[in-house]
């Protein structure tokens, strides 16, 4: 089940974040790279990672012209990440190049393909953020839109919110990838997540993997942290 949780590295610099890697790498499954850490540390952290037997989730959302977004993600195939991830916003044509591309790349490398995933509609966004750019659908409805689309284009899954991971799962299948942040243990913070579940709550919602962070970081012993989450997890796979 460890293998399934991936832990946030939300973190200033590569030396705190291979300490993380370090620390946890028997605890969780993935480390999720995102924007900050990748622009202070660079391509060469995730390298490290890997290095040191970690799998890394690169969590850069591309969202560009397709055959730029395509030449980025190719790039992340060439570090050897495990999954990466674009805005499914971006469009269908954008999301096809992409997948194409970087399925072409990985057979004729003879690189593990890693698992394509597409945002859908951030964790953070409410109902009046949509509205207020123009986005005037329901949030569960704009979700599982994108995630069809995602389907459609040869993508493998979809990163949402456990609250709606039941539609997505209706409308997409049992084997389209569902990853969820926004994932709290009961009694944590909300911080600025708006649509949050527990890990037993968002497994048994649908999802695949679960993104977890500040509740493990900011944890007296993140060890055992971890290790709770994942026996949570475990018991609800198994109820």
């Amino acid at each position: 089940m460890k293998e399934r949780l991936i832990f946030a590295l939300d973190v200033e610099d590569g030396a705190t974040a291979l300490a993380w890697v370090e620390r946890l790498r028997a605890e969780v499954g993935l480390f999720k790279v995102g924007k900050q850490l990748f622009t202070s540390a660079g391509p060469e952290l995730v390298r490290r990672i890997v290095l040191n037997g970690g799998q890394v989730f690169l969590d850069l959302k591309y969202h560009d012209i397709p055959n730029t977004v395509a030449k980025a993600a190719i790039e992340a195939l060439r570090l050897g990440v495990s999954m990466l991830n674009v805005h499914a916003l971006g469009g269908t044509t954008m999301m096809q190049t992409m997948s194409a591309q970087v399925r072409q790349v990985a057979a004729a490398e003879g690189r593990p393909c890693p698992l394509l995933l597409a945002v859908t509609i951030l964790t953070s966004a409410s109902q009046a953020d949509l509205q207020a750019v123009g986005i005037d659908r329901p949030v569960t409805e704009m979700v599982v839109r994108l995630a069809r689309l995602a389907q459609a284009a040869g993508l493998d899954g979809v990163v949402a919110s456990a609250q709606e991971a039941p539609l997505i799962r209706q409308a997409c299948g049992p084997d389209f990838v569902i990853v969820t942040p926004g994932v709290r243990p009961v009694a944590s913070a909300v911080d600025d997540q708006q649509r949050i579940m527990t890990p037993a709550a968002a497994l048994a919602a649908g999802a695949d993997y679960l993104v977890v962070g500040r509740p493990i970081a900011t944890a007296s012993d993140p060890v055992r942290a971890a290790r709770a989450i994942v026996t949570e997890m475990a018991s609800s796979a198994s109820a």
